[in-house]
């Protein structure tokens, strides 16, 4: 009775990293201040746990609609996660026959759920290449556009794993090209400092998708989606109801009223990351790539300048053994070929990583 497609899937791997420095999921490396979480324990000490959260999550809607600078005329779902907001856009647009002529469409590299929930829900997907500079490949995707006219196109923002933010001029045209919805995945907004949010006025078919996982709530699994709100209305048919429980209703309105301390994180992880650039740029065994989210991707380089020869798997089981996990891409060829990812920490997190970097490629 399970579809073939379900079958030839593999489920969602999520490595073990007991006892290890853990760089290999994009997380905030900061928890909240002792004071900060005494506070927030009062407050869940009052959840009524008895009873069901509200539905739709107002006080909470209202809040992120503050902080994320929504703009005044337009609307929000939220979800849990990024990912089942992801799932309610695949599940609003299949169609009721076989799907044949409905299509998702994103860039690869990308973010893998976009194709895992389009096959969940038995859809098409379409993957565009992407330059060797991990940029937009215009020419491509506008003869795609025209060819498979997809109800929805995904842009990661920066993209995942690559850390860049696509050319805005290029995003404009895609929008404007799109015969239907074009979702703006900002999961990593807070490194970027840069939001398509302002523009919802101008666009009506951009959505523009946040998450406060990347902040230091990754784990509430809170997400939202912002645009139009007669599309917002549509997609909130679909939402579970109390998808967003009365825990993470109270602790993430209770940290957004502290949304200072969170900027404070994120702008020392932008630091961070500028200090593991340069100390990573110098190493002649490496590729590294620009990045303008908290992960950095780099290449190790299999030319004259990596005299042991050592693959992408040797760096990442010596890093291992090392004590720091990171993220191997496990690519034999593409845009990913010898690729490992590794999420910035904190400090002395990014100096042991460095060291056994170092090691690693020696």
């Amino acid at each position: 009775m399970i579809r073939p497609i379900i079958k030839a899937l593999q489920a969602y791997h999520v490595a073990d990293a007991s006892g290890l420095i853990k760089l290999d999921a994009m997380e905030n490396p900061y928890p909240l201040s002792e004071d900060l979480k005494a506070q927030l324990q009062d407050k869940l000490s009052g959840a009524e746990l008895n009873r069901y959260p509200d539905p739709s999550a107002r006080s909470l809607c209202k809040k992120l609609m503050e902080v994320m600078q929504v703009p005044e005329n337009k609307a929000i779902v939220l979800g849990n996660g990024s990912d089942e907001l992801i799932q309610m856009l695949a599940m609003a647009v299949a169609d009721d026959g076989d799907n044949k002529d409905v299509c998702l469409m994103s860039f690869e590299p990308g973010f893998v759920m976009y194709k895992m929930i389009a096959d969940f829900v038995g859809i098409n997907y379409v993957g565009v290449p992407l330059r060797d500079d991990f940029s937009l490949d215009m020419e491509t995707i506008r003869q795609a556009i025209k060819q498979h006219r997809p109800a929805i196109i995904f842009i990661a923002y920066p993209n995942n794993p690559s850390a860049n933010c696509y050319n805005e001029k290029e995003i404009e045209e895609i929008i404007l090209l799109a015969p239907g919805m074009v979702v703006l995945d900002e999961a990593y907004h807070p490194f970027a400092q840069t939001s398509f949010m302002s523009r919802l006025t101008e666009f009506d078919n951009l959505l523009v998708m946040r998450t406060v996982s990347k902040m230091g709530l990754a784990g509430l699994r809170l997400g939202l989606l912002c645009g139009h709100p007669d599309i917002i209305c549509e997609i909130d048919k679909i939402r579970l109801p109390y998808n967003i429980n009365i825990l993470t209703q109270i602790s993430a309105e209770f940290v957004l009223d502290n949304i200072d301390v969170l900027n404070a994180q994120a702008k020392n992880i932008r630091d961070e990351r500028e200090h593991l650039l340069a100390a990573m740029n110098v190493m002649p065994e490496l590729k590294v790539f620009p990045s303008q989210a908290n992960f950095i991707l780099f290449r190790v380089l299999s030319d004259k300048n990596n005299v042991n020869n050592k693959s992408a798997n040797d760096v990442f089981e010596s890093i291992k053994q090392s004590g720091v996990l990171i993220k191997n891409m496990k690519a034999d060829d593409g845009l990913l070929k010898n690729c490992l990812r590794v999420t910035v920490g904190t400090a002395d997190e990014n100096r042991a990583f460095l060291s056994a970097l170092e090691k690693a490629v020696q």
